[in-house]
């Protein structure tokens, strides 16, 4: 408790402004609290003390004059066909940067969350976590807007997430139960929402699907562009140039991005591909090669990628430098192939949470004490979600065949052998 006290001490002493008519009844809920037991509940009085302080922090968060917006240097993008890139400095609202914090802080909760259910066996088949490469889903989305589109391959818990589906929707999927996302029947590589078309299994197979969509998006005449997400693994798959080279024939809004973390599976980009240049292997595509463990860069990046699609000048390609903590799926311990010590360094001195934290705290757009209650209620969020994840009944085997097709009738479809039909329904 003496350290909670200091903690709301220190938050006092650097309040830039007087203190209000709320934080003059601090020491008195302290006090009071303290000496009282609640007469409604019967708690003890630790409980009642430690709720009071929350109080009072609630209260000084809402007293403390912080500032509105800052600006912040990036890195500056490495450039392929391209005279100018992406700004070199970027304003950041409390608003935006407090959204971005709890948005990166639940993927990465969501997915800590999710390597324990599998060790229990309650997820099981396949399962690829992103925990480190939440600046890439979180800063590629706040760089577009909500009527554009979207499709990766199987590491897509996070942009599931930032397209819209709770947490809930998308744990109870990855058990496999009816409240998921995909009705329990897809898992975690086939999750959708409205304008994100998953989730792929087969390596590479999403990118020409991206150019598909990026092909509609023109076809129709709307203002929108297409994410189509890929990572270093599969970047020496052919489709994915042959969709280069129609995306750019056909000048199509697609902005085709490589997450390059560094390993494919169990193997290093150095070892699978003879350029690790990702960023130039659309050659008659400009490209930019982004930091993509800092979500500012990458929002600045998808930002200026967006519009050079939207102007009509068709396709683009980014390359996004980030990490992931965990191995390449659950199967994969991860440290095979690379030390202990490299995965340690990364988290150290590059982890995304911790970036923008240290940014928001040290230009007075939050407070450590305000983002530690947002860590507090995302925790809260994410055990609420498991609890119903792991309670949530299974789809009902008579609805194996159902959502084939959005709108048609009823029909029947074939089961393992001839005399096994299920009926599908819409």
């Amino acid at each position: 408790m003496r350290k909670m006290l200091a903690a709301v001490s220190r938050v006092l002493s650097g309040a830039s402004q007087k203190p209000s008519h709320g934080l003059a009844l601090l020491p008195s809920l302290v006090s009071n609290s303290r000496l009282k037991q609640s007469s409604h509940f019967g708690l003890p009085k630790c409980w009642d003390y430690s709720h009071s302080l929350k109080q009072a922090s609630r209260v000084l968060v809402a007293s403390r004059n912080f500032a509105n917006d800052a600006t912040f240097e990036i890195k500056k993008c490495d450039l392929h066909r391209l005279e100018e890139g992406p700004p070199v400095t970027t304003v950041l609202t409390r608003e935006d940067g407090l959204k971005y914090y709890r948005m990166m802080q639940t993927v990465r909760r969501m997915e800590l969350k999710a390597d324990q259910l599998y060790k229990q066996k309650i997820i099981r088949g396949f399962c690829h976590l992103c925990d480190g490469q939440e600046a890439c889903c979180v800063g590629l989305e706040a760089g577009i807007k909500p009527t554009d589109h979207l499709i990766t391959a199987y590491r897509a818990h996070g942009f599931t997430f930032t397209r819209g589906l709770s947490v809930r929707e998308i744990l109870a999927e990855l058990t496999g139960r009816k409240g998921g996302c995909a009705k329990g029947k897809g898992g975690s590589m086939h999750m959708y929402a409205k304008n994100f078309y998953g989730g792929n299994g087969i390596v590479g197979a999403q990118v020409p699907l991206g150019a598909g969509i990026a092909l509609a998006c023109k076809y129709n005449g709307k203002d929108e562009v297409c994410l189509t997400l890929y990572g270093d693994g599969a970047a020496n798959q052919g489709q994915i140039f042959e969709a280069y080279n129609m995306a750019a024939l056909w000048k199509l809004p697609c902005i085709f991005i490589c997450e390059n973390n560094r390993y494919g599976m169990g193997t290093s980009v150095e070892r699978a591909a003879a350029s690790t240049d990702y960023y130039k292997r659309g050659d008659f595509i400009p490209g930019l090669r982004v930091d993509g463990m800092d979500i500012l860069c990458v929002r600045e990046a998808t930002r200026f990628a967006a519009a050079y699609c939207r102007s009509g000048k068709g396709p683009i390609l980014m390359e996004l430098q980030t990490y992931r903590y965990h191995g390449h799926s659950m199967s994969d311990p991860g440290v095979s192939y690379r030390t202990r010590e490299e995965i340690q360094e990364v988290r150290s001195k590059s982890d995304p949470i911790m970036l923008l934290k240290d940014r928001m705290v040290n230009s007075n757009l939050a407070s450590v004490e305000e983002l530690k209650e947002i860590d507090v209620e995302v925790r809260k969020e994410i055990e609420d979600a498991a609890q119903f994840a792991t309670a949530d009944p299974e789809p009902p085997l008579e609805e194996l065949g159902y959502h084939i097709y959005s709108s048609d009738p009823p029909f029947e479809v074939r089961g393992a052998n001839q005399w096994i039909k299920f009926k599908s329904v819409s």
